[in-house]
């Protein structure tokens, strides 16, 4: 009798036992989150505590069964140590890997990417478009820090170089290369700064630098002058003609008679054609009064427009007109007679067009 009480017992407990180690293997691998795709991610920002976690899975429909999640999760201790930041979560995914991977804060790079800039606030629009950070969160810290002293972007006004004007908080702009980046999705407006600070530095490395002082110019003028030549072309491969002209207008002390600089001194990009009236405006961006380069960029440079002016071509051209092809391209000059020659044909184009403002 003894023996079938110990018998039976053991029965029980094998069964017992066998019973629980299958239902804490499923909890711990057994794939709790069957999505369709791999590669959705969970946002986890700072203010989040485990329970609006477990919110966020199940109304995004993210996890199969939320109470095996959300009891291995307080078994691993994961409820009281949330991470914030971005994760990718796998088509699939246990419980075990996935509370493992949110514990760890190994999280998963977003990008950000931004390009055709104007100002500052184009900036921030777009360069906090896919992280936690707000456009405002941007701009108050740029504007607002003191992280600015200690970087160099105030122009060396050397022989062909700026006008001699305060220094332009606008210039902060040319820290920012445009390019796709991988950043954290929760990186903070400093870490975000100081990793663009970073890549400014590698981008200004020291045959960069060598070839902007071959022609006097700092590399805050260099960036200067190729958001002019980027307004004036969409065409990287005549950009260095181009630029070759404004250096020799500079050398020459000839003002730059940048049609840009009007547009941005108005502040009205609609405007296509440019005329008297506009360049009337009593601005430092307007390169038709004021000799030398503004005292900032008029938009935000790509790297081929920078690298452009660094190995502009030397010629003997003091003016450019576009084509009246509007192909984009221009024509080239080294006298005026023939300049205003091309700039006639052009302004008939624009006329045939009805193009009057």
């Amino acid at each position: 009798m003894k023996n079938k009480t110990l018998l039976l017992s053991i029965i029980i407990f094998s069964t017992l036992l066998t019973t629980f180690s299958v239902y804490f293997y499923q909890i711990f691998f057994t794939p709790n989150f069957l999505i369709n795709n791999s590669g959705k991610k969970i946002y986890i920002n700072d203010a989040m505590n485990f329970k609006d976690l477990q919110h966020t899975l199940l109304e995004n429909g993210y996890v199969h069964d939320l109470l095996s999640f959300s009891f291995l999760a307080k078994i691993m201790k994961y409820n009281e140590n949330i991470k914030p930041g971005a994760y990718i979560v796998e088509s699939n995914m246990s419980n075990y890997n996935l509370i493992k991977k949110l514990r760890s804060g190994n999280q998963t790079p977003v990008e950000i990417t931004f390009n055709n800039v104007k100002n500052l606030k184009e900036l921030a629009d777009k360069i906090t478009q896919n992280i936690n950070l707000t456009p405002t969160d941007f701009l108050e810290y740029v504007y607002n820090g003191n992280w600015y002293n200690s970087i160099n972007l105030k122009p060396n006004y050397q022989k062909i170089g700026l006008l001699k004007s305060k220094f332009n908080l606008e210039n902060i702009l040319l820290l920012f290369l445009p390019d796709t980046y991988e950043v954290y999705w929760n990186i903070s407006e400093k870490f975000l700064v100081e990793k663009m600070k970073t890549q400014y530095d590698v981008f200004w490395n020291s045959n960069r630098i060598k070839k902007a002082q071959d022609i006097n110019l700092s590399n805050i003028e260099v960036g200067i002058l190729a958001s002019i030549i980027q307004a004036e072309t969409n065409h990287v491969d005549e950009a260095p003609i181009i630029a070759g002209v404004y250096i020799n207008r500079l050398r020459k002390k000839i003002p730059l008679q940048a049609d840009p600089t009007l547009i941005f001194a108005h502040g009205d990009y609609s405007i296509t054609r440019v005329l008297n009236i506009h360049k009337k405006i009593n601005s430092p961006y307007n390169t038709y009064k004021n000799r030398g380069l503004p005292p900032g960029p008029i938009n935000l440079p790509e790297k081929g427009f920078i690298d452009a002016v660094l190995n502009y071509t030397q010629h003997n051209y003091y003016f450019f007109c576009a084509k009246d092809d509007f192909s984009g391209y221009h024509v080239f000059s080294d006298n005026l007679k023939e300049h205003k020659k091309n700039a006639k044909k052009f302004q008939k184009a624009l006329d045939k067009l009805k193009i009057f403002k």
